[in-house]
């Protein structure tokens, strides 16, 4: 605690080399000269992220958010988004950091791609400062997904390269434009129109939420093409450019106006109107709304990764707070009831950025094509119950360190509004709750999702050697068993109703088995943060009982 007090005094923070947890999943999952090249990279940009991205996040949030120019000064209607300098500094360093090229392309001192953990890693230092930003580089990142899978040749010739730039030829930032004013989660209701014109369509229509708008330079589109059926699979996927490639004009598009938001304010998003804009079929014309879901569930896990960030910050933020306020005589980390806020929010964090990372681990197998059946419908679970988990969470911890403040984290002197604003878009963006909750039951009814679950979770379990908290988490694991069985065969209304809070019982049952995996390899601070997260998920502390948190608060390295 008092290092990181030096640390801002200096001005010299870094987000990666204060996270022994980062460091520890990266030396997990990464090997060799990969691991080398990750780790010092990291260092570079999570010391960028905590000094000078921050500074101009905070400038970005409060006096420079994106605006819209629509006329410029002849009268021309131009539909251009501005943005201050020291974003665009930003977009330059990250882009060319590779957050986003290095997934499809080699690194060129490697001779190989990265992988989605290292971007994964990257977006979580940048979402620490920043998570307004990292919602352009998630849209870029799917561009680039449906590009590479589903694209032919020529379309992927004239867009990836500049989608994957790290600086050798221009960058075209992605994005993906669902949402019509009358559908919102509704994809299926969509109405924007392709008509076709020779090679390609003409698009005529208004996505109402779309953002990195101004800023992209091609969009993945779903509209319907005359003639398609209603409904989702009526929905073919286009990649429009944002401008003509023969004369650098719109490309017969107009922005409306920018949304007024309530927080991730550097990212613009806007309403859109397509007339006559070019298009450009992506794959098969049938299956643009499945390509869409696909790039859907990589989004949220950028999701998941944001919150993961949020939630990191507030925890820094809470603890360097406490560890200088004096209060009736005391330091605040003198008092167990601030140990124990501060140790049960070190506690959730690890286990929840452990479990994250371990699904990224799977994301990566179904996405290199090598998974089987089993492991693609558990990707598909696992990624709708902890979008949902941290995105929740990224507003409790937003919650705890304003609290933590007092009056003073209410003040926008400090970061703390600005995370719990950045934190709220976060259980809507990618699918709110009750769109998580469906997901759940569908996976449920088609696949039989919830005895693949409690498989997997027994068969991890089994692995461990019997120690007091893996009977702990397999007790809890047979009562979500059971409650399981019995949700599968409810009536749809009452699936429905109970679908958000059973979703929350297997992302802690899976949470929970990641830490005591930790705890068993690792042990020392992480086996007292397990029994801390399990004590707190499960409510196993009885009234009166041992103050775990206030014990193990110096041991665990707050």
């Amino acid at each position: 605690m008092k290092v990181l007090q030096e640390k801002e005094q200096r001005g010299s923070r870094n987000f990666f080399e204060e996270d022994e947890i980062l460091q520890t999943i990266l030396e997990e999952q990464l090997t060799g000269g990969f691991l080398d090249y990750a780790k010092r990279e990291l260092m570079i940009f999570g010391k960028q992220c905590a000094n000078e991205i921050d500074e101009r996040a905070k400038h970005t949030d409060r006096e420079g958010q994106p605006h819209l120019i629509s006329y410029n000064k002849f009268g021309e209607e131009v539909s251009e988004v501005w943005v201050n300098e020291g974003y665009k500094q930003t977009v330059k360093e990250t882009y060319n950091t590779g957050i986003v090229g290095y997934i499809h392309k080699e690194i060129p001192e490697l001779g190989h791609s990265g992988t989605y953990t290292y971007s994964f890693a990257q977006g979580y230092l940048l979402s620490q400062t920043e998570p307004g930003f990292y919602c352009p580089v998630t849209l870029t990142m799917a561009t680039a997904y449906l590009l590479e899978h589903y694209a032919d040749r020529e379309l992927k010739d004239k867009f990836l390269p500049h989608v994957c730039s790290t600086g050798e030829t221009p960058l075209y930032e992605g994005a993906t434009f669902l949402t019509e004013r009358q559908g919102g989660s509704d994809v299926g209701a969509n109405v924007v129109k392709a008509v076709q014109n020779g090679d390609h369509f003409r698009l005529y229509g208004e996505k109402y939420f779309a953002s990195n708008a101004g800023m992209c330079g091609v969009a993945m589109v779903l509209a319907r093409k005359e003639g398609a059926p209603v409904g989702s699979k009526g929905l073919t996927l286009f990649a429009v450019p944002w401008r003509k490639e023969e004369d650098d004009t719109l490309n017969n598009l107009r922005i409306r106006r920018l949304k007024d938001k309530l927080g991730v304010r550097a990212v613009p998003s806007a309403e859109v109107e397509f007339d006559g804009a070019e298009a450009y079929v992506v794959g098969d014309p049938d299956r643009g709304f499945y390509y869409m879901m696909e790039a859907l569930n990589l989004s949220r896990i950028c999701n998941a990764t944001a919150s993961l960030g949020i939630m990191r910050r507030a925890y820094t933020e809470a603890l360097e707070y406490a560890g200088r306020r004096d209060a009736f005589g005391k330091r605040l980390t003198e008092y167990p009831m601030i140990k124990d806020t501060l140790v049960r929010l070190k506690a959730k964090l690890h286990a929840e950025t452990a479990a994250t990372f371990d699904l990224i681990k799977l994301f990566e197998i179904v996405t290199d094509g090598f998974a089987t059946e089993e492991q693609v419908i558990l990707n598909r679970l696992y990624i709708a119950i902890m979008k949902k988990e941290t995105a929740e969470q990224a507003i409790n911890f937003s919650h705890e360190a304003i609290e933590m403040h007092g009056g003073n984290g209410y003040i926008e002197d400090f970061v703390t509004p600005r995370l719990l604003r950045d934190a709220q878009v976060l259980t809507v963006w990618e699918g709110t709750a009750n769109i998580l909750g469906l997901e759940l039951v569908r996976l449920v009814h088609k696949y039989n999702a919830h005895q693949l679950f409690a498989k997997e979770m027994h068969q991890r379990l089994k692995r461990l050697p019997d120690f007091d908290l893996k009977e702990v988490i397999k007790d809890q694991l047979d009562l979500l068993e059971a409650d399981l069985q019995a949700f599968a065969g409810f009536d749809e209304a009452l699936q429905t109703f109970e679908s958000k809070a059973m979703a929350r019982k297997m992302a802690l049952v899976y949470e929970s088995v990641v830490a005591v995996e930790w705890a068993e390899k690792y042990g020392g601070k992480f086996t007292q943060l397990a029994e801390i997260f399990l004590e707190d998920a499960w409510s196993l502390r009885p009234v009166g009982g041992k103050m775990k948190t206030v014990e193990y608060f110096d041991s665990i390295g707050i």
